[in-house]
C-alpha cells in the first residue's frame, strides 16, 4: 500500500527559517532525505518481479538499509528535533514501523523462512501497544484510518500464520470497532468491504473441525510445522535419492472455500505443511529499532514458495518456467493444485493428455451466469484450465505434483517423457454427502497432508478432543509413520521415483500422510466407491501400503484410542475395494 508522506519541508516553529539552529535544520534535512527515498524505494518494490530469487535480492537490501536507518534516527531525534521542528506526529512513525513489518512479512514471503514472521510480528506488536495509531481517529481524514484498518489485516494475518489464535480474535474484535467507528464518521462507500474482511477473518480462524481442549475446558493451539523429530528418520541401510525439495508452488481456485487476503484455508495449510517449526517461534527475534533478524539461519530451512490465488494460466506459466529455470541441481520442483475440476465434455477416438480435462486456476469474471459458462465450455476448452500435458515440458526436472480437485484423476494419465523422477499424489475426486457439507471448511485431503489426527478426527465426527488424548494419539501416530515409512523403503514392487523423493523430509512426511490417507478412507466405512479413495502416479502396490494388514491395523488401533471403531470395517474381514 503506498504511503503518502508528511509534507517535507513543512518545519514548524516561530516561522522563519533563520530562527533555526544550523545542526536542527541538518537534523530535518537528513530526516526528510531518509524519508523520501525509503519512499521511493518501498513504492519501487511493486515494479519488481513477483518470480524469480536473483532480481530482488539487492533491491531489498538496499530498502532494508535505508529503513535502518530511517527508523533509528527517528528514534535518536523525535523528541529533541523532529516534533517541534518537524511537526513529527505518533501515526507517522506508526506508518514507518507498519513499512518495516510488511518488508518483514514480503521478505518471509520470498525467503519462505518463518523467522521473518517474528520480525514482522515484532514491529506490527510495537504499533500496537504505543498506540501509535490512536490519534488518527481523532483527525478528520478517512485515508489515515484506512491505513489503520489496513495496518490491522495485516497484523491479523501475520498472526494466522503464527498460529497465535487467542490475538487474532482480539485483533478482529478491535478491527471490527474501528470499522463501525470509521463507517459512522465518514459516509464511504467501502463499508461492506470492511464488513467483508470481518467475516472472512471470523471464517477462517473457525475452519478447524476439530479442537483440542485442556484440563480448563480452554482451546490449545497446536502447530503442524515439520518439527524436530516430527518425521522418520532414514534407517541405515535405506537405499534413497538425495534430492531437496527446493521450490513449490500453491495454487488456489477452489469455489466458496474460506479464504482471507487471497490465502484460502487449504494453501495456508499446505503452506505451513512445507515449513520447519522454528525454535524461537513463541518469541520475536528482535525488538524494533533493529532489522536485522537476531539469528539469521546457516542456510535455507524451507523450500521457497510460491503462493498463487486464481492465476491466469499466462501467471501461472511464467511462475512455473521461473522456478523451473532457477531450480538447483538435485533439487525438486513441487506443485500443489487445489482447484475446481474441469471435465471432457466428449468422446475422443484418441485420448491425449489433454483430452481428461485438468484443473481450473482462474475462474473468469467478466462470466457470471453458469449456463453460460457451461455452453461456453462445451464449445471450446477453457482458457484457463491446466491439463496435465501443460506440466510434460517441466518433467525434464524431479517434480512432485499433489492435486486437490473434483477431477484430480485426469493427472493418472501422466507421461514420464524424459526419465527423471516424477510423482503424483491425487485426491479423491468423491465424497460422502456429510463430507461434501464441509468443504468450505478446506478439503479433506489437504487437511490429511496437513494434520492427519486432525483429519482423522473430523472424519469421523469428533469436534473436540481432550489434550491428554490428542498428546497419546500424536505419539502412536509416530509409531505408525515409521512403519509406513518401513513399508515405503522395503517394498520390492515401488516405483523408484518415490524412493527418489523420500530422502527429502518434507516430501516423505507428505508420502507418509498420504499413505495414511489412503489406509484411512478404505477402511472407513462411510467411503464405498473406488472414486472415494485418493490415487498416484505411479501406483502404489497396494499389498504392501495402503491395503497393507499392518497398517490396517494400526488404524483399528487408533479408532478404538478414540472410541470410534464402529466406523470402520475390521480389516481382517478382506472388505472389497
Amino acid at each position: 500500500i503506498s504511503v503518502r508522506p508528511w509534507e517535507a519541508g513543512a518545519m514548524t516553529g516561530a516561522g522563519a527559517d533563520d530562527d533555526i539552529p544550523l545542526g536542527e535544520r541538518k537534523t530535518v534535512t537528513d530526516f526528510c532525505y531518509l524519508l523520501d527515498k525509503s519512499k521511493q524505494l518501498f513504492n519501487g518494490l511493486r515494479d519488481l518481479p513477483q518470480y524469480g530469487h536473483k532480481q530482488w535480492q539487492s533491491y531489498f537490501g538496499r530498502t532494508f538499509d535505508v529503513y535502518t536507518k530511517l527508523w533509528k534516527f527517528q528514534q535518536q531525534h523525535s523528541r529533541q528535533v523532529l516534533d517541534n521542528r518537524y511537526g513529527l506526529k505518533r501515526w507517522q512513525i506508526g506508518e514507518v514501523a507498519s513499512k518495516i513489518g510488511q518488508l518483514y512479512y514480503h521478505y518471509y514471503l520470498r525467503t519462505s523462512e518463518t523467522s521473518y514472521l517474528n520480525e514482522a510480528f515484532s514491529f506490527y506488536s510495537a504499533i500496537r501497544q504505543r498506540s501509535y495509531y490512536y490519534q488518527v481517529n481523532k483527525e478528520d481524514r478517512p485515508e489515515l484510518v484506512v491505513k489503520k484498518l489496513r495496518y490491522y489485516a495485516r497484523y491479523i494475518v501475520v498472526c494466522l500464520l503464527l498460529n497465535k489464535m487467542d490475538l487474532v480474535k482480539v485483533l478482529v474484535k478491535e478491527l471490527s470497532e474501528e470499522i463501525e467507528d470509521y463507517t459512522q464518521r465518514f459516509n464511504t462507500e467501502d463499508q461492506l468491504e470492511w464488513n467483508l474482511v470481518l467475516q472472512e477473518v471470523a471464517a477462517f480462524v473457525e475452519a478447524d473441525p476439530v479442537v483440542v481442549l485442556n484440563e480448563e475446558n480452554t482451546v490449545v493451539i497446536t502447530s503442524n510445522r515439520l518439527q524436530e523429530g516430527g518425521v522418520p528418520q532414514l534407517e541405515q541401510g535405506m537405499v534413497v535419492g538425495q534430492l531437496t525439495l527446493a521450490d513449490a508452488l500453491i495454487i488456489g481456485n477452489c469455489n466458496n472455500q474460506v479464504k482471507f487476503s487471497e490465502l484460502t484455508i487449504d494453501m495456508f495449510r499446505i503452506l505451513q505443511a512445507l515449513e520447519r517449526e522454528p525454535v524461537n517461534l513463541a518469541t520475536s527475534t528482535s525488538k524494533p529499532g533493529t532489522l536485522e533478524p537476531s539469528e539469521k539461519p546457516a542456510k535455507r530451512e524451507n523450500p521457497h514458495k510460491y503462493l498463487l490465488y486464481k492465476p491466469t494460466f499466462s501467471q501461472l506459466y511464467t511462475f512455473l518456467s521461473a522456478s523451473f529455470k532457477e531450480l538447483p541441481a538435485n533439487s525438486v520442483l513441487l506443485v500443489y493444485l487445489s482447484a475446481t475440476g474441469v471435465f471432457p465434455t466428449g468422446r475422443l477416438d484418441y485420448e491425449g493428455p489433454y483430452d481428461f480435462g485438468g484443473v481450473l486456476t482462474n475462474t473468469n469474471r467478466d462470466v457470471v451466469n453458469g449456463e453460460t459458462v457451461q455452453k461456453r465450455n462445451q464449445a471450446q476448452k477453457e482458457m484457463h484450465c491446466l491439463h496435465p500435458g501443460d506440466l510434460f515440458p517441466f518433467t525434464r526436472k524431479p517434480l512432485f505434483v499433489i492435486v486437490d480437485s473434483s477431477n484430480s484423476t485426469a493427472y493418472k494419465n501422466f507421461t514420464n517423457l524424459f526419465g527423471q523422477p516424477l510423482v503424483c499424489l491425487l485426491s479423491p475426486t468423491v465424497y460422502p454427502k456429510s463430507m461434501q457439507d464441509q468443504s468450505q471448511r478446506g478439503s479433506l485431503f489437504t487437511l490429511f497432508l496437513y494434520c492427519p489426527l486432525l483429519a482423522f478426527l473430523s472424519v469421523c465426527g469428533l469436534s473436540s478432543l481432550r489434550q491428554g488424548l490428542w498428546d497419546k494419539a500424536q505419539d502412536f501416530l509416530r509409531k505408525v509413520y515409521r512403519d509406513i515409512g518401513q513399508m515405503i523403503t522395503r517394498s520390492r514392487a515401488i516405483d523408484q521415483a518415490f524412493l527418489q523423493f523420500y530422502g527429502d523430509e518434507f516430501l516423505r512426511l507428505l508420502l507418509i500422510r498420504f499413505v495414511f490417507c489412503s489406509a484411512t478412507l478404505r477402511l472407513h466405512k462411510l467411503f464405498r466407491e473406488s472414486r472415494s479413495f485418493p490415487e498416484s502416479y505411479p501406483q502404489l502396490p497396494k499389498q504392501d501400503t495402503v491395503e497393507s494388514s499392518v497398517l490396517q491395523k494400526h488404524v483399528l488401533e487408533l479408532a478404538t484410542m478414540l472410541d470410534v471403531q464402529s466406523l470402520f470395517w475390521d480389516g481382517t474381514l478382506g472388505v472389497n475395494y
